[in-house]
């Protein structure tokens, strides 16, 4: 994947990434089988609402947020950015079952949807739900293997949950790889390096 692509999908990472728009990807059969895309018409009224959910928020309105997602959701359920928002919008609001419900749903359509993984992954953590957590990252590394957030966030998790040293430093490294001045990877890096020995 492209550097170009990277810092799209890192840009996704905000509440107001996961815009609407006319085309969606359509689940893979087989695990590794290759994604098809495929064009999904949204109504200019339902992308009004989808985009009214994300400006609350954007506010912290998390009540109206979760009305407006499901009222998109009741009328598309073709697109995975609505359920993932909601899962969001669920999380702050510490209701963790339906945010997982909500990634699930997201996964049924897109099963190594970078964000959807990502996000499922933070709430494993959170939950202790390490090996879960690992493989969430791991679905999404297979077909996003450049996805800065996922690859962080599993070196964090091997580093400090897992206590699976060379996994974190591989991750690290693999990121520094792709953003080479940064200088709290690099920092990350060395410690890493000095309790493994090497």
């Amino acid at each position: 994947m492209k550097q170009n692509s990277v810092y799209k999908y890192s840009l996704v990472m905000v509440l107001a990434l996961l815009m609407l728009t006319a085309c969606a990807i359509e689940p893979s059969r087989k695990p590794g089988a290759a994604d098809k895309e495929v064009v999904v018409s949204v109504d200019s009224d339902v992308q009004q609402l989808f985009d009214q959910a994300v400006q609350a928020l954007s506010r912290d309105e998390y009540d109206n947020a979760i009305t407006l997602l499901n009222t998109v959701i009741e009328r598309e359920q073709r697109l995975t950015a609505p359920y993932i928002n909601l899962a969001m919008a669920y999380r702050k609001q510490g209701d963790d079952e339906k945010a997982e419900e909500n990634l699930m749903k997201a996964l049924d359509l897109d099963l190594a949807h970078p964000v959807a993984n990502n996000e499922l992954g933070l709430l494993y953590r959170k939950l202790g739900r390490f090996a879960d957590a690992r493989k969430a990252y791991t679905n999404a590394l297979t077909e996003h293997p450049d996805y800065l957030p996922v690859i962080k966030n599993l070196g964090i998790l091997c580093d400090i949950y897992m206590r699976d040293l060379q996994c974190a430093l591989e991750q690290f490294e693999s990121y520094q790889n792709q953003v080479p001045d940064d200088k709290t990877m690099q920092i990350w890096i060395a410690d890493l390096k000095r309790r493994i020995g090497s």
